[in-house]
């Protein structure tokens, strides 16, 4: 997938000196972690050695204390930003009156990227006449907390600071400030250059990565993003995107457990100068249905049976489950306590503070995470590999304390902080667990207290069906006793809790696109009309669009699902990745890339491929 020209230094957005557009940036990682690489050259976004790790490159968060990695073409030149084919090695182009160049950005990943150090190597060449190419590296430690001193090395620079120290080595001459390294130097035809950025080991020497190892290194890396996305059996339309998707999905992927992250930025704004800025640098359970479906359907059994094992890990506190109600995220590797607080001393993306680090909505009460755990045991169970007996312990558990709290209120999907509200979506989800726990006791002749199950099953659907039903709207509603809209209603035919042809959710699904949807895009919700708790806006929700998408086509509305499909393809960016929002003006907001996009977009596709024959 390509690219369009771009001018260099690229666009910024809204004018302001050092903001690209969130959309204006690809993404490389080595399944520990991750770095966003701007079109323009810079690296604005890195925590290492993990996804939650603070950051050494912030600067996307704040322009002048953040921290960057710049590297670019010295003279005017336009831009074009892609992907190696099948891989997640990133090629940013740059186009002068003398030549052209290219740098390639990838982290290396050898096996399961067990490594105890990592690595990110930049190699720039140029391909055709000559170019000047200038470079920046002005790390800023612990969000730009912690100052940093630096020391020449036989190799390069250490730069170190009280909690971390990372070493950069180069093949061509650096000069530093006592703080910060730049360089500059120029290519001819054929010639290249590396740079490349370590934790530093206890010898406290750069490693070094000469023109020769890093194409080995590269050549590495290629290999096993291909080999990886060998294993998918997708062969339907729309393949290059859907194997985009995969890629983007395993790059959040935190291979030492399997979990996957929402997203790997924190605070990157839902409304440009607005509050809505959260940490998404953790693991759901939310996504656990999601992603079993997406992975098993595509044949990436390994990776489908990592996360459910880390969410069944979390999850299944034996005798304890019946007790309390489970936490909603976790941290990469497992840990509960995610305390939010703002940092204060940053700016935020063009000026959208506060800047966010942890979750307080991981202390919530959000009751429909019990049925997107329960579906994706049922779909492991029943695609893949039959749960343990201990697991089927705790889930006996889990269905147990739903039995006797489905019907509080809780804050929803959407985590609103306006108070808690008895939510058609946590009832939708409070029936799917249950069903899908007396389809295994069905299926494979498990013990479980069926008559109170399915007596709790009905009671909830007779509860939606009677009180989250609006003859006024002539639709399904947010939460009992509304009269607003609620985009997480598309999933109820999903889910199987409604056929997608049924009367009331036809003329939900009419209702819906009358007032959620804009252009194939679709809101979650009006916050006018249901306050949430929070100032401002917000874009559509990228994850609805592409449910509207399977609604229409399980609706048999198969030509209005492709022209949909087609529409929310034209609001990826360049390579292919999504933000969780688009705004009214097409532009990605909010933090980038999101897993939960990529899952649904894997979902539609694979549905409306099969419909369309």
């Amino acid at each position: 997938m390509t690219g369009d020209d771009r001018a260099s230094p690229a666009a910024e957005a809204g004018g302001r000196p050092g903001y690209l557009p969130v959309s204006e940036h690809g993404l490389i990682g080595d399944l520990h972690t991750v770095a966003l690489v701007g079109t323009n050259g810079t690296i604005d976004w890195h925590c290492t050695p993990a996804f939650d790790a603070p950051s050494v490159f912030g600067s996307i968060l704040d322009a002048d204390r953040g921290g960057c990695f710049e590297l670019a073409a010295a003279v005017s030149a336009k831009t074009r930003q892609v992907y190696l084919p099948d891989t997640n090695v990133l090629i940013t182009r740059f186009f002068a009156d003398d030549g052209v160049g290219e740098i390639q950005d990838f982290m290396p990943v050898c096996g399961m990227a067990a490594t105890a150090r990592h690595r990110l190597v930049r190699r720039v060449l140029c391909a055709r006449g000559t170019m000047r190419f200038r470079a920046r590296i002005a790390p800023r430690f612990n969000y730009g907390l912690d100052p940093h001193v630096l020391a020449e090395a036989d190799h390069g620079v250490i730069f170190t600071s009280s909690s971390q120290a990372i070493g950069l080595s180069a093949t061509v001459p650096l000069a530093h400030d006592g703080r910060d390294v730049t360089a500059e130097f120029r290519l001819a035809e054929g010639e290249s250059a590396v740079f490349a950025l370590d934790e530093v080991g206890t010898d406290m020497e750069p490693r070094g990565c000469s023109g020769t190892e890093a194409e080995e290194l590269l050549a590495a890396t290629v290999a096993f993003w291909r080999n990886w996305l060998s294993a998918s059996r997708y062969r339907g339309r729309w393949r290059e995107i859907v194997h985009r998707s995969a890629l983007t999905l395993k790059l959040l992927t935190y291979a030492p457990t399997g979990a996957i992250v929402a997203a790997p930025t924190t605070s990157l704004p839902e409304q440009i100068g607005g509050e809505r800025n959260w940490d998404y640098r953790y693991v759901w359970v939310r996504d656990a249905a999601f992603c079993v479906y997406a992975l098993l359907r595509l044949g990436f059994t390994s990776e489908a049976r990592a996360f459910i094992e880390f969410v069944l890990g979390r999850t299944s506190p034996g005798t304890d489950a019946a007790m309390s109600p489970m936490q909603v995220m976790y941290g990469i590797d497992g840990r509960t306590d995610l305390p939010e607080r703002e940092l204060s001393h940053l700016s935020g993306y063009l000026g959208s503070k506060p800047v966010r680090i942890g979750n307080a909505a991981a202390n919530q009460l959000q009751l429909d995470i019990y049925g997107e755990l329960m579906d994706s045991v049922y779909l492991y169970d029943d695609w893949h590999q039959p749960v343990s007996s201990d697991h089927w312990d705790a889930i006996i558990g889990r269905a147990e304390w739903l039995c006797k709290h489905w019907d509080q209120p809780d804050e929803g999907i959407w985590e609103t902080r306006g108070g808690p509200k008895k939510f058609l979506y946590s009832h939708l989800m409070c029936w799917v667990a249950i069903e899908r726990a007396i389809r295994m006791a069905n299926r494979r002749g498990l013990p479980g207290r069926l008559a109170r199950w399915r007596h709790t099953r009905d009671a909830i659907y007779r509860r939606i069906m009677d009180r989250d039903w609006s003859p006024a709207l002539n639709s399904f509603v947010q939460y009992e006793g509304a009269d607003v809209l609620d985009a997480a209603a598309l999933l109820m035919p999903l889910v199987k809790f409604i056929a997608p042809t049924d009367p009331k959710w036809l003329s939900t699904l009419d209702t819906l696109t009358d007032h959620l949807v804009s252009d194939s895009l679709v809101y979650r919700y009006d916050a006018k009309a249901s306050p949430d708790g929070l100032h401002g806006v917000e874009g559509t929700f990228s994850p609805c669009s592409f449910w509207y998408v399977e609604a229409l086509t399980r609706a048999g509305r198969v030509k209005d699902a492709q022209l949909a499909f087609e529409k929310m393809l034209t609001y990826a960016n360049h390579v292919g990745l999504y933000a969780e929002e688009i705004s009214l003006t097409g532009e990605q907001q909010g933090n980038f890339p999101q897993a939960l996009t990529h899952l649904a977009l894997i979902s539609a596709a694979f549905n409306l491929d099969h419909a369309l024959g």
